[in-house]
């Protein structure tokens, strides 16, 4: 039986549109599993698998024929993760815990059925994939359009968790001139960006590393209205 995290999470997901006897055999046949910092819970091409996030942060990337990453979202309590993967197959993505996690394992082959059985089921599937859809549009605007302060909040997201091992700091070994760089900016311009989040206390500065302290709270900067 589903605890208190997992109920809230569920009713947080689009799975609570789904039939109440559908969510009922989802909740019996699943299972919670946590993960900590660093971990990468699913590798590029793996088999698929449907899970609900309970709680944490976690960081999906695509994975390059040599071997780069490039995050494309970041998943929170609440999100459902794998279920283009149930139609379309294993893809090179990759899933990891930017922060302990703690994820609600659906039977993909339950879902599977429900959605073939019960149009409401694959409708609330479609509805989400669309959703899902805009999202990453969304996403992409940000990093291409995105204001001097969301793309330094993407770029060391990225940078930080894609370094990051089991139960590791999240940290970004990259100084203020790369990070200008990166970011199509200049130097003044992303110091006066870290020193606003370094008194936020979303992140610490050294010499020649970026300390990420608030892993979500630098997500939301990254994701956040366009500034100035």
């Amino acid at each position: 039986m589903a605890d208190r995290e997992v109920g809230e999470a569920l009713a947080g997901s689009f799975l609570a549109e789904l039939p109440a006897e559908v969510v009922s055999e989802l909740v019996a046949s699943g299972e919670r599993a946590d993960y900590p910092a660093g971990t990468t819970i699913y590798q590029p091409g793996s088999e698929p698998q449907t899970v609900l996030v309970v709680r944490g942060l976690l960081r999906n990337f695509l994975l390059s024929p040599e071997g780069r990453q490039v995050s494309y979202r970041y998943t929170r309590p609440g999100d459902v993760l794998g279920i283009p993967v149930l139609v379309g197959g294993p893809v090179n993505v990759g899933v990891q815990a930017v922060e302990p996690s703690s994820l609600f394992r659906i039977s993909a082959r339950t879902l599977t059925a429900a959605a073939r059985r019960d149009s409401r089921v694959s409708w609330a599937i479609a509805e989400f994939v669309t959703r899902r859809l805009y999202e990453n549009l969304e996403q992409t605007a940000v990093n291409a359009f995105g204001s001097v302060r969301q793309r330094v909040a993407v770029h060391l997201l990225d940078l930080a968790s894609a370094r990051q091992g089991p139960a590791g700091r999240l940290t970004a070994r990259v100084s203020q001139q790369e990070l200008a760089d990166a970011v199509g900016s200049v130097r003044e311009v992303v110091a006066r960006v870290l020193r606003q989040l370094r008194t936020a206390g979303v992140i610490a500065t050294a010499a020649d590393r970026i300390v990420i302290l608030d892993a979500t709270r630098l997500y939301v900067e990254s994701a956040g209205s366009a500034r100035a």
